[in-house]
């Protein structure tokens, strides 16, 4: 599974990747070469446990194991299978191809998966008693959402149809034979028009189509130029499917609004519900009674708590089983029909917990994490059948594995990177609590300490600040800020207010204030929090953070002049332009800005890091993917001209190929951070800590 290489190509690989080289220093630390540390080469040895999936009979759980490979810089995934009492554990789909999303037959005897072994993602069924394949699809465009049917007959899943729209009647001469013309306009007339990843979107809607679990013709249920998205869910008859969508003539206009619906076999929908706002992810009990589903309300504000609500099959007798939890909550799996089981994340930390019907809750277990390799984000996923829960649970210092648990018994399956960290020292993480100096709210952070950390020491400090902003990070592995840790540096990031987890009030502390002097002062009260602490140097100080991190990094430096250097990744730097030329414009000005650019101009503009940068000296890296659609790299040029105006020591990385997510193959990591690195060290004074007075 694990290919090594010699620093020397993982070099090669990382500058020709960023187009640049740096010349730090003459000094270098220490422990650099160092191989007992976090070194570069490590990304690509990684492996994550996913998608876990427990058998109807709780004996077996197959789950996805994500490994990079350094030959095709990316990441390959297999299906492996456990015992659930750990007595066996052993692959099951793996080779160079990619095999996902595994789904259990009712019975327990089959298993269906998504595979790209004939080419473009095809549907494919598993006997597990001979480990004989079926391919049960030959469809054009790739299946997601799979789900099987109660009577174990039908297999469900979504697939995107094209559609031929021809807005103008335009006469165009024939090409005479031979010619080579240039490529076709593109007439475009949706509103929404672009997707991250995906570039300018072809006219296309999603379906629900069935098929024969043992292979046939895919047959479309659902019709007309909507989007039918997400969760499937069959009645107990298998004789219908429950599903979310928006059907309204006016849903490009509104993207927090959906509603559950049923399509039978003859693909005759019927709407169920219809309130104000998001209804999705349904789950039909088994029995077919009822369904529990996800709801949020449609006040028009940047965050809304998610909630678990259940309902008869017919619609009626709504409640709401997670009224008392004040964070959304996710991923619903009943339990017989007596309760559910769902996830939330609380302070930094995700958990499975458990519901009654009579609203009564207890947890299950906690720690979910590991997933996100790049930086700390909250992560981590679980599935449940027969009394066994599956999940996935990482450490500070090692990935997601993959873990049981039976009753009050809890045991792990897989131990996936000792090979890698088993020799290695990587950074202590520790937790940090303090008050925000702009008006005393709480706010949680943590700190990652460089290995061999001495405490009589002071280090220089990154702060690294979370994308969303309505996302969070915690005490969960970092390829990133290990990697910073490594090279000597103390590595602090905090929730900040607006972070995800700590209900519903803080999360919306920064309605309206993104990026602000709110949220900037959360980041410098740490900061400060650290240098009375005598961990940090105060002359010692560096910035970084990759989208709405990229947007508070930016702004930060218009504030102040306290950071040696600035990383700014994909940020927003001018908000006027940016809602009205990225792919997310539709959503965020109706939720995070009082009216139309063209209405609210000084919010629009008090709100861009482009209105501070007058006062900018502190010497900043910009870097984004030249495909990026969320924050276009139009953003970036900005504040990169603007910078280089005002002589601002400035260096501008374009990312070739790369969309928002600029760290999505194992090498563009590990160039983003080697870079940030280069960067901060060209400007770090001294490689040793300072002594403490």
């Amino acid at each position: 599974m694990k290919i090594t290489t010699k620093f020397s190509l993982l070099s090669t690989v990382v500058l020709s990747l960023c187009s640049l080289q740096i010349h730090a220093d003459d000094h270098e630390n220490e422990t650099t070469n160092d191989q007992h540390l976090f070194q570069p080469e490590d990304i690509f040895q990684l492996e994550v446990a996913t998608s876990p999936q427990v058998s109807p009979n709780g004996d077996h759980v197959v789950y996805v194991r994500r490994s990079n490979d350094i030959i095709s810089d990316s990441t390959r995934s297999s299906i492996w299978i456990a015992d659930s009492k750990g007595e066996s554990h052993r692959p099951l789909l793996s080779s160079t191809k990619n095999y996902y999303a595994p789904r259990w037959s009712p019975d327990g005897t089959r298993l269906a998966y998504l595979s790209d072994t004939e080419g473009k993602p095809q549907l494919f069924v598993r006997w597990m008693d001979s480990g004989q394949t079926a391919l049960v699809t030959n469809v054009a465009s790739s299946p997601s959402s799979i789900t099987w049917s109660p009577d174990g007959k039908t297999i469900a899943f979504t697939m995107s149809v094209d559609v031929k729209e021809q807005p103008l009647k335009v006469n165009m001469p024939a090409k005479p034979k031979g010619a080579e013309w240039s490529e076709s306009f593109q007439y475009i007339t949706r509103a929404r028009y672009l997707a991250d990843g995906r570039g300018v979107l072809d006219p296309a809607y999603t379906h629900i189509f069935i098929v024969p679990s043992e292979g046939g013709t895919a047959r479309q249920l659902t019709s007309g130029n909507y989007h039918h998205r997400g969760t499937l869910s069959f009645a107990a008859d298998s004789q219908a499917i429950f599903f979310s969508a928006n059907r309204s003539d006016n849903w490009e206009y509104e993207p927090g609004e959906a509603d559950i619906y049923k399509v039978d076999m003859q693909g005759v929908i019927s709407q169920i519900t219809d309130y104000p706002g998001s209804e999705s992810a349904p789950v039909v009990s088994p029995n077919g009674e009822m369904i529990a589903y996800s709801r949020r309300d449609d006040k028009k504000l940047a965050y809304r708590n998610r909630y678990l609500h259940v309902m008869d099959i017919d619609g009626s007798n709504d409640r709401n089983l997670s009224a008392d939890v004040d964070n959304a909550v996710s991923n619903f799996i009943w339990n017989d029909n007596t309760g559910i089981y769902y996830q939330q994340m609380l302070r930094g930390i995700t958990q499975v917990d458990y519901v009654t019907l009579r609203g009564k809750h207890r947890n299950i277990a906690t720690g979910l994490s590991g997933v996100s390799l790049g930086r700390p984000y909250t992560s981590g996923t679980f599935h449940a059948a027969d009394g066994v829960v599956a999940f996935t649970r990482g450490r500070t210092d090692r990935p997601a594995d993959l873990f049981v648990k039976r009753g009050s018994s809890e045991l792990q399956l897989t131990a996936l990177n000792e090979d890698v960290f088993g020799h290695k020292t990587l950074g202590e993480v520790k937790e940090v609590v303090y008050q925000s100096s702009i008006d005393g709210e709480e706010i949680q952070g943590w700190y990652i300490l460089p290995p061999n950390y001495d405490a009589s020491k002071r280090y220089p400090l990154v702060t690294e600040i979370h994308g969303g902003p309505h996302l969070a990070y915690g005490p969960v592995f970092t390829a990133e800020l290990q990697r910073m840790a490594a090279e000597g540096y103390v590595v602090f990031y905090s929730n900040h207010r607006g972070s995800t987890g700590y209900g519903e009030r803080f999360a919306l502390l920064l309605q309206n204030k993104y990026s602000s002097e709110y949220d900037f002062a959360d980041h410098m009260s740490g900061i400060d929090t650290l240098i009375e602490m005598g961990i940090a140097d105060p002359e010692q100080l560096f910035i970084a953070g990759g989208s709405a991190g990229g947007i508070a990094s930016a702004y930060a430096i218009g504030l102040t002049d306290r950071f040696k250097a600035a990383a700014v990744s994909k940020p927003v730097i001018n908000w006027l332009s940016k809602v009205l030329t990225a792919d997310s414009g539709m959503y965020q000005i109706p939720h995070q800005f009082p009216g139309m650019p063209w209405e609210e101009v000084e919010h629009y503009w008090q709100r861009s890091p482009l209105s501070l940068v007058g006062n900018v000296k502190t010497p900043t890296l910009l870097m984004t993917g030249v495909e990026d659609k969320r924050t276009p790299m139009s953003e970036t040029e900005q504040f990169y001209q603007a910078l280089k105006l005002r002589k601002v020591d400035t260096i501008l990385i374009k990312v070739p190929g790369a969309s928002h997510g600029i760290a999505s193959k194992p090498s563009r990591m590990i160039g983003k951070i080697e870079s940030i690195i280069a960067w901060f060290e060209k400007y770090r004074t001294q490689n040793d800590a300072s002594e403490k007075e």
